[in-house]
């Protein structure tokens, strides 16, 4: 289990953006007391999603591109 500073840490990104993807549904966690926790495993799986959508987002755009003849 990790901290939401420990997550924010591992995924380059504030802890403020981290805590609005938990709160957004985008990474699963459970809190212990008033503290949110993230499986190791569940942070994992989030950036394996995001780097897939990027990806696809940069292969639509080299496709554009290559429409328009840029």
């Amino acid at each position: 289990m990790l901290t939401t500073q420990q997550a924010a840490g591992l995924l380059n990104v504030s802890h403020p953006y981290l805590i609005k993807l938990l709160d957004d549904g985008q990474i699963d966690f459970t809190k212990v007391g008033h503290h949110r926790q993230v499986k190791l495993e569940d942070l994992l799986d989030y950036q394996r999603r995001d780097i897939a959508s990027r990806n696809r987002a940069a292969d639509d755009l080299s496709a554009l591109g290559q429409q328009l003849g840029v």
